[in-house]
């Protein structure tokens, strides 16, 4: 029998899954599998699909703008390293950056910077612009904004430049090797 991974509240507990109650559109909007949305899919996570015509360099603010829904909602994800360049993923609201020097003092490191696009690409096997945290190349370890695990929904990368999904954020702490930090600032 299938589950369902139900993410409810801060715990995460499996129950019996007795239809499809992944939210989908229509087949014609339908989105071709990403490694991202197969992890999901993988791991019984419900999640819907937003696409949205794709802008460069616009970021989480033509996304928000493009989706009709708040900034702060939508979710990036960054491919950052510390002193000896080993990778990590750092969850960040859209409509803020992250403190480096705030982040390596939590997390126990002298610093941490943003990969450049090609080791990003590398550690992810992600395009900048469409970095999910689900489904990466290599396991990273996950650093979330603790206010993004408050939220009702959040929409976040599934893998595609113009593809986000919208999520439960508590699937993030029930399925990636995750810790939440306050590292946000106001940009």
């Amino acid at each position: 029998m299938q589950s369902l991974l139900s993410v409810r509240g801060r715990g995460a507990k499996v129950l019996p899954l007795r239809h499809n109650v992944r939210q989908m559109s229509s087949k014609k909007d339908h989105i071709s599998e990403t490694p991202a949305t197969q992890f999901l899919r993988k791991h019984a996570v419900i999640f819907s699909e937003h696409p949205y015509p794709y802008e460069e360099h616009g970021g989480t603010r033509v996304s928000a703008r493009e989706l009709g829904v708040d900034e702060h909602a939508v979710v990036k994800t960054l491919v950052m390293q510390d002193e000896a360049a080993k990778p990590m993923l750092v969850l960040m609201h859209g409509d803020r950056k992250v403190s480096t020097k705030n982040l390596a003092r939590q997390i126990g490191c002298k610093s941490v910077e943003p990969c450049k696009p090609e080791v990003a690409n590398r550690h992810s096997g992600f395009l900048i612009g469409g970095t999910s945290p689900f489904g990466t190349r290599k396991v990273m370890p996950v650093y979330v904004e603790a206010g993004i695990l408050d939220l009702p929904k959040i929409y976040i990368n599934g893998g595609r430049r113009g593809f986000l999904i919208g999520i439960d954020p508590a699937v993030i702490s029930a399925v990636l090797p995750s810790k939440a930090v306050h590292c946000a600032l106001e940009e």
